[in-house]
């Protein structure tokens, strides 16, 4: 069991690197980025929202019964906190946030990817305690998402008026050490966590990538139009269904 334990540690933590590396990359050539920031978006979305309804919905409502109704709550509970950060921050202190409207939106990116990072944790510390094939299996698919999570994190942080160096702070507590965080902390809990329980919280981390994705992103794109903004949409689809059909 001891073992597993550091097999599941050293898993979260290439996972950890993985997501690093895509906020490196991201931030060594941002002049380029900014340049194709629209098409990193509709990448980002095609992604968010393509794993959400191919994998962890689905996956969700096999662990869980109540599952619809957990999608349901992430996606309006991240609608709400979207909204109350937006009448309560925002108005409170006009001035200060004049220049960064978009700064609610990307707090609400950060929780959705946060949480789902932090799930990603908790994945692995249930994957290995099954067994160790159960976990290589589950990390050859999660650890190639991680890099472009990295991007999208660090882009829409940029994109909704933080600094640099909050965005890469930010995208990197959010994002990288969030994933060995959860398994550090859920893998002694795993004697009391049911696969009922972690249907829960997947579904409720799907309603929120999917917020995320198609409400924020996806409308952003709309206002900006690129020649190749499509293809860039289809891109992070099928990068999606990679990821998604290399896991299975």
């Amino acid at each position: 069991m001891e073992n597993r334990f550091w097999i599941a540690f050293t898993a979260s933590l290439m996972a950890a690197a993985f997501t690093s590396a895509g906020i490196y990359t991201i931030r060594r050539f941002e002049q380029w980025a900014q340049q194709k920031i629209t098409y990193f978006i509709c990448f980002a979305a095609g992604v968010l929202i393509s794993a959400s309804f191919l994998h962890i919905i689905p996956r969700s409502f096999e662990l869980n019964s109540q599952a619809p109704l957990c999608l349901l709550l992430g996606y309006v509970g991240l609608h709400v906190f979207n909204h109350f950060v937006t009448a309560y921050v925002c108005e409170r202190w006009p001035n200060q946030l004049a220049a960064n409207q978009q700064r609610p939106l990307g707090l609400v990116a950060l929780v959705g990817i946060g949480f789902h990072s932090l799930i990603d944790g908790v994945i692995y510390s249930v994957a290995y305690t099954v067994s160790p094939l159960t976990g290589l299996l589950a990390t050859t698919g999660m650890v190639f998402h991680e890099f472009p999570e990295g991007i999208i994190t660090y882009l829409l942080l940029l994109r909704s008026g933080f600094s640099q160096r909050k965005a890469l702070v930010l995208s990197f507590l959010a994002a990288a050490l969030s994933t060995p965080v959860g398994m550090l902390v859920s893998y002694p809990l795993m004697t009391y966590i049911s696969p009922s329980c972690l249907g829960a919280l997947l579904a409720a981390s799907a309603g929120a990538l999917v917020y995320v994705g198609a409400t924020h992103l996806l409308p952003q794109a709309e206002q900006e139009p690129r020649k190749y903004s499509l293809i860039a949409l289809a891109a992070g689809i099928l990068v999606a269904v990679v990821i998604v059909i290399s896991g299975g």
